[in-house]
């Protein structure tokens, strides 16, 4: 198994457990920042305003970070973003421990944070292919999202704790600490020369564009994550709402339900990790799983079954993002790898604005139960238009690396 083989991989191994901290820190500050901005506000609105705001440099900026990605050293620039995003947490941690923090505070911090992950997305998604090896991505991708769901679970269980027990900064500070061991990691991995590139910005960025247009089964992938990010992935602002609005519970009630999520996710991580193989059929089933989950949302059920129903929209998700990832990184050209991921990033997480807005208003208009009900509905009907679609059962995961657009549909194998 690809996933079992990386772990026996130091470097990869040492990678994979640095990256694992980074992103336990950033989901406590992630369940944090939803509470606190209820905390100031009760407002399910604002709250969508803010996740907005942290997505929406992924629309102005993902695509610029894709051609640095190309141009520069992966590594580098991963000094230069997770720095970033750890000297933003410390800021947080002041403000809120001072108490000084304001909603507007928190509005700033959204939209910079937001900047420096746009950024990181698409060089880190590419930095793990240089990391790990295209033979071996399919593996990478199921460890790496073994990890993230990991985290997804752990993390906002801690930050409940931290919050019932020691306030709302601690998770902050955590989050800012958490980077470094990332950070040292990096230090130790070669810095390989980048070929100096000739072409304008623009005509780069539109390279990258073109592919992703041009290949029927990228371009398919692209649109569905971007429909299912706009209507059903709008966690941030579903979980809290719902956890405080609708059920009324506290912050480790809220941080049970956000676990939930996460041990959702972390199943659908481990059933990759036994493929270790891009099935993009299961992008399109795991979507239409996340719009009957939603739905589900509208019977007012006891907090045990909301987890569950949030476990089971948590799989949905992740089944979804994994093949879709693993079947672009497996598609998209070495030398424009960064460019595709890009694009892909910049839909998946530039889609959140309007989507989180939506979520909040809907929420606020119609309460929390059919607020998200609306949108599973919205969700489901999105996944069954584009099931009209061919969608191969399984990719085969070595596809010529210079590949381009006009190149017939990928090559099949059966289940």
């Amino acid at each position: 198994m690809l996933a079992l083989a990386l772990l026996r991989d130091p470097k990869y191994r040492t990678y994979w457990i640095a990256l694992f901290l980074s992103q336990l820190g950033t989901w406590m500050q992630t369940a944090t920042q939803g509470w606190l901005v209820l905390e100031l506000t009760n407002s399910a609105e604002r709250l969508g305003l803010v996740v907005a705001l942290q997505f929406l440099p992924s629309l102005l900026f993902s695509i610029p970070a894709g051609v640095l990605s190309d141009r520069y050293s992966r590594r580098n620039l991963l000094f230069i973003t997770q720095g970033g995003m750890a000297l933003l947490a410390l800021s947080m941690f002041v403000l809120i421990a001072g108490g000084w923090v304001r909603y507007e505070h928190v509005l700033v911090f959204a939209f910079l944070y937001g900047m420096f992950n746009a950024a990181d997305l698409p060089v880190r998604q590419a930095f793990t292919v240089e990391l790990a090896g295209k033979e071996r991505y399919p593996g990478a991708i199921a460890l790496n999202s073994f990890g993230f769901n990991t985290s997804r679970l752990v993390g906002p269980a801690l930050a409940g704790l931290l919050i019932a027990s020691f306030g709302l900064s601690w998770s902050y500070l955590a989050n800012a600490l958490s980077f470094l061991p990332l950070i040292v990691v990096l230090f130790g991995v070669p810095n390989p020369k980048v070929e100096a590139k000739r072409d304008g910005v623009l005509r780069e960025a539109l390279e990258g564009m073109h592919f992703v247009w041009g290949h029927p089964l990228v371009r398919q992938v692209v649109v569905l994550v971007g429909l299912t990010s706009l209507l059903g992935m709008n966690f941030q602002t579903i979980v809290p709402a719902y956890a405080r609005l609708e059920l009324g519970l506290d912050a480790q009630g809220f941080g049970f339900l956000m676990s939930a999520v996460g041990l959702g996710s972390i199943v659908a991580a481990l059933i990759q990790a036994l493929a270790s193989r891009a099935r993009p059929l299961r992008a399109v089933l795991g979507s239409g799983l996340l719009g009957l989950a939603l739905i589900g949302l509208a019977l007012p059920l006891p907090p045990a079954w909301v987890a569950f129903i949030f476990g089971l929209a948590g799989l949905g998700m992740i089944t979804t993002l994994i093949n879709s990832n693993t079947t672009v990184q497996l598609l998209a050209p070495d030398r424009i790898r960064g460019r595709v991921m890009s694009v892909y990033s910049m839909v998946l997480l530039g889609s959140g604005p309007l989507g989180a807005y939506i979520s909040g208003l809907l929420i606020d208009t119609l309460g929390a139960r059919f607020g998200v009900a609306v949108m599973g509905l919205l969700t489901l009907s999105a996944a069954l238009w584009m099931s009209r679609f061919p969608w191969p059962k399984t990719l085969a995961h070595t596809p010529p690396s210079k590949v381009e657009p006009s190149v017939p549909p990928p090559q099949v194998a059966s289940d």
